[in-house]
């Protein structure tokens, strides 16, 4: 009897083949041949599930939205709009190593997204997401703490706060050693609840 192939978990192990070649030798090294090679299949076989390389790095870019997601969902929100924003945006940041090893190799897919054509929509599709998320989060908070304030001051704190969590994300790649979690945690929690003290039509 034929053995029967799940088509989906094997690109999900070539997605994650994608993922350590990158963590560990850079995305230009990230080829089709040293992919299959880390999946210990041959570069045909590759072939059989992505056509290209493009296609494959698509592929193992968009799972690590999916995964991101999934966590989401599963997260103990309790309604409380500060708690659950913090809750949420840790999750974005790479506070351990399964975060970490994420959000290097995105940071990888979207410096390459730059000059890759055929990446560069799921790049920005992701981009919306991300802006989508932080807008709830403010409009979350300012109809608690801020009612009145108006829809550009909305949109203004949903921008602050999206730069807020990639510079935070990027600063822990480059230099974990000073930018940990404690660190990532407390800058988050100082920052919305700077949100809900201040009034933003104020300045400060």
């Amino acid at each position: 009897m034929p053995k029967i192939v799940d088509h989906h978990k094997q690109k999900e192990k070539l997605a994650e083949a994608a993922w350590r070649v990158i963590l560990r030798e850079g995305m230009e090294r990230a080829s089709v041949r040293n992919i299959a090679e880390e999946a210990g299949l041959s570069a045909g076989s590759l072939r059989h599930y992505f056509s290209t390389q493009s296609e494959l790095l698509a592929f193992s870019m968009e799972m690590v939205s999916v995964r991101v997601k999934e966590r989401i969902r599963g997260l103990p929100f309790t309604g409380e709009p500060i708690a659950d924003a913090q809750l949420l945006l840790w999750e974005l940041l790479p506070i351990d190593e399964e975060r970490r090893a994420e959000m290097a190799v995105w940071l990888a897919f979207t410096a390459k997204a730059l000059s890759d054509p055929l990446l560069q929509p799921l790049k920005d599709e992701i981009y919306a997401e991300m802006k989508l998320g932080m807008v709830s989060v403010i409009e979350e908070l300012f109809n608690r703490y801020h009612s009145t304030a108006s829809k550009e001051e909305r949109a203004l704190e949903a921008e602050r706060l999206y730069a807020l969590l990639d510079g935070l994300a990027i600063h822990s790649i480059m230099k974990p050693a000073e930018v940990d979690a404690g660190v990532m945690k407390s800058v988050i929690k100082q920052h919305i609840n700077s949100i809900c003290r201040n009034d933003p039509a104020a300045g400060g």
